[in-house]
């Protein structure tokens, strides 16, 4: 007797790939093993970008919603597992009022407009970063995002808002300290691998791609533990202007390197005697 296929619900239908670049440009044929599987994106020179167009700083940050949506496309193209961009770090919150107010809107805003998108292109959605000071709309958000995508595998989007390097760690080392002091975990037996444990994904791989916009080149507090031995990539883009092709570059020049961890060969001991 056959057996009929059951139909998949509606929430679950297959993934579908992004639109193409409207150029017609397509992704370097560079093999997955050269291929990095995370990439951070410092989104970088938004403000610059408004305002040497004589436009406010916020359409700056409105304009760079394009370049996300556009550089995650590029990912997927590409074969790159996860992105993670910088949206509002724990220092952002020194900016003016009225720029806070718009950011914070905004991260709500993007991630309830490209969520369906995000979610048909298979990707997704994680937040990392504190709670505390963050709106609560934009935490509804967020973890709206999160709940509809948890099943996505094509790509991971990790939204870091109210993200600090510097803050994850200290985190991590309260919550390590207090398994101490309830004598849950031995402080002689505390590793590396156990800080990674408490921080704020901790299957979220390492970072083998750090790339900025705007030429500016410093990585500023923006996944410092993850970054130990990432290849640094600064592109004089301002983000509005980045696209996937930028990530493709990016990507080019990452394959080129010769990623050694630390370790070295000697090239000469290599040289056939003679």
């Amino acid at each position: 007797m056959a057996r009929t296929r059951t139909p998949e619900p509606a929430d679950r239908r297959p993934p579908v790939r992004p639109d193409p670049h409207p150029s017609g440009a397509t992704a370097p044929a560079i093999p997955l093993e050269f291929v990095p599987k995370h990439v951070a994106v410092v989104m970088d020179g938004n403000g610059r970008w408004a305002n040497a167009r004589g436009l406010p700083r916020t359409a700056g940050h409105e304009a760079g919603e394009a370049a996300l949506l556009d550089v995650v496309a590029g990912a997927i193209e590409i074969g790159v597992q996860h992105i993670s961009a910088y949206a509002f770090s724990t220092e952002n919150w020194k900016r003016s009022p009225e720029e806070v107010r718009f950011l914070m809107g905004f991260n709500r805003d993007v991630l309830r407009r490209q969520r369906d998108t995000m979610n048909s292109w298979g990707v997704r959605v994680r937040w990392a970063g504190r709670r505390p000071r963050l709106w609560r709309s934009v935490i509804a958000e967020l973890e709206t995002a999160e709940e509809v995508t948890k099943d996505n595998a094509v790509c991971t989007l990790t939204m870091c808002v109210n993200y600090g390097g510097r803050a994850e760690i200290a985190d991590a080392a309260q919550a390590i300290g207090r398994e101490v002091a309830a004598g849950r975990l031995d402080p002689s037996k505390i590793t590396e691998k156990t800080v990674a444990k408490y921080l704020d994904e901790p299957d979220l791989p390492d970072v083998d791609l750090f790339l900025r916009s705007s030429g500016e080149q410093r990585i500023s507090n923006f996944m410092i533990w993850q970054s130990a031995y990432a290849e640094l990539v600064f592109m004089d883009q301002l983000w509005p202007d980045v696209d996937r092709r930028t990530l493709w570059r990016a990507v080019e020049e990452f394959a080129q390197r010769d990623r050694r961890y630390g370790g070295a060969v000697d090239r000469a001991s290599e040289a056939p005697a003679g």
